[in-house]
């Protein structure tokens, strides 16, 4: 259940900035957080990460909805093991995925916000939810690894055993 709770709450946290942002800051408006490094930018996405197959709404809302079924099969799979990074990161995923799915089912766009500017570089425009994505991949990645370390070790310490 706590996964589920850790999604939920990815959810309302990335729904209540993009409310704010939606109803307090009219497209374009700026707010400067640090200088010009790092801004709240009212923007708003039809497509996917970094501004890819745009007006592609309904392509989103299927796959979507195919990848949310996906994550809460696989964190049911994965919750009763011993390791907990795992179904952490895949509620991360699970609440990021439904954040900005709800965006676009509303909508037909997701609302960004955050943006970084690394000198005359200025990073794609993100939220709440791909920050929760991100960081459930990179959770996934650590815990992938880590499990090949795991059986790294195991099929060493087997090898051991049979000398």
């Amino acid at each position: 259940m706590i996964y589920y709770v850790i999604a939920i709450i990815a959810i309302i946290v990335d729904q209540l900035t993009k409310y704010w942002i939606a109803t307090g800051m009219e497209r374009g408006d700026q707010i400067s957080v640090i200088g010009n490094f790092f801004l709240i930018t009212s923007h708003r996405n039809q497509g996917a990460a970094f501004g890819i197959l745009q007006n592609q709404r309904w392509f989103f809302v299927v796959v979507t909805l195919i990848v949310v079924v996906a994550i809460i099969w696989y964190i049911q799979k994965v919750k009763s093991q011993p390791d907990k990074l795992l179904p952490v990161a895949l509620s991360l995923v699970l609440g990021g995925a439904i954040g900005n799915f709800i965006d676009r089912a509303r909508m037909g766009e997701v609302v960004d916000f955050l943006q970084f500017n690394f000198g005359s570089y200025t990073f794609p425009i993100f939220n709440v939810a791909d920050s929760c994505i991100v960081v459930g991949v990179a959770l996934i990645i650590i815990d992938a690894l880590l499990d090949m370390s795991r059986q790294k070790k195991q099929a060493v310490g087997h090898e051991e055993e049979n000398v």
